[in-house]
């Protein structure tokens, strides 16, 4: 199998469930809201809880990628909120543009991805990944989504307590630290597998939803800035996280750059969705963000087929 055509049995799974949003969005009425609350308090914590306690990876290796994660969010965050309030932007469009910015596609693009490019430690890292960037979406990213001119930052900061990942992460790290996971095969684990995998298709399909009620026009315009430091800046910031942090396994190191380099991410759009603070100049916060995920993901395509044969020739990291 060719690198185009994995990069493309990745891609097309993932832009088939949202056009069918999309298609969904058109002829029907959908409060996508209510998709949005049912995939924070429910889909999102059962994925992550099952994902942090069946992985295989060591400890070290482990607090190494978590610790990677927290230093690129955060400083991805900085950047983007600085080029922001350059340009201008006033919330919710700035906090939409940093929320673009920061966060990968690492789950429903990432996982296929990485497992194509660096096999099973591929798909544990990028799973990985996604439970420690899930933790930060869920506090960093509900704090950027909640704040506007009627959020306080205590109000917003008050939000991440409100939510079930931040527990669910902690549950997990409890089961594992004291040797009482359930097993793969049990009632509880084949549940919380079954609802965790449901929510990656609610996901794409509240894109697809989110866009059928998108006037793109304006936001294509907007979204150029995001788009650079997403799928530019973002992969080189990421190589300079691996020099600094020390990664001592070279393929988890270059799984997570290829993560790090994802498209934008759909959760933000979620966050959106539910602390919407109204427009800026005619543009709303999910207007920007879902323009920004549809644009970016196909901007993604050559820019990740560079870089994955970058990444396997060993040239960068």
């Amino acid at each position: 199998m060719s690198l185009l055509s994995a990069l493309t049995s990745a891609i097309l799974p993932v832009l088939a469930v949202a056009a069918v949003g999309f298609l969904l969005g058109t002829v029907r009425d959908i409060e996508v809201s209510a998709l949005g609350t049912v995939t924070i308090y429910v889909l999102t914590p059962a994925l992550v809880f099952h994902s942090l306690t069946t992985s295989s990876l060591g400890g070290e290796t482990v607090l190494t990628l978590a610790a990677g994660v927290l230093v690129f969010t955060v400083g991805m965050a900085v950047v983007a909120e600085l080029v922001g309030r350059a340009l201008g932007e006033t919330e919710p469009v700035l906090g939409a543009l940093v929320l673009s910015s920061t966060f990968p596609n690492a789950g429903n693009y990432g996982i296929p991805l990485s497992q194509f490019a660096f096999d099973g430690v591929g798909r544990s890292t990028a799973i990985l990944y996604i439970a420690a960037q899930s933790v930060l979406t869920y506090t960093l990213g509900v704090y950027i989504a909640s704040r506007g001119d009627e959020t306080s930052n205590l109000a917003a900061v008050r939000e991440v307590f409100k939510l079930p990942l931040v527990y669910a992460v902690l549950a997990a790290g409890v089961v594992r630290f004291l040797g009482v996971v359930p097993p793969a095969d049990s009632a509880m684990m084949s549940t919380l597998k079954l609802t965790g995998d449901a929510a990656i298709p609610i996901m794409l399909l509240m894109l697809g939803i989110q866009l059928a009620n998108t006037d793109s026009g304006a936001a294509v315009a907007r979204v150029g800035v995001s788009n650079v430091l997403k799928l530019v800046v973002a992969p080189v910031f990421a190589v300079g996280v691996v020099y600094l942090l020390g990664f001592s396994d070279v393929t988890v190191a270059r799984v997570f750059v290829l993560e790090c380099a994802m498209p934008a991410a759909v959760t933000p759009l979620i966050l959106c969705i539910e602390y919407d603070h109204g427009s800026s100049g005619g543009l709303s916060g999910p207007e920007y963000v879902s323009t920004a995920i549809f644009v970016s993901t196909l901007a993604s395509v050559p820019v990740l087929t560079l870089l994955i044969a970058v990444l396997q020739s060993g040239t960068v990291v």
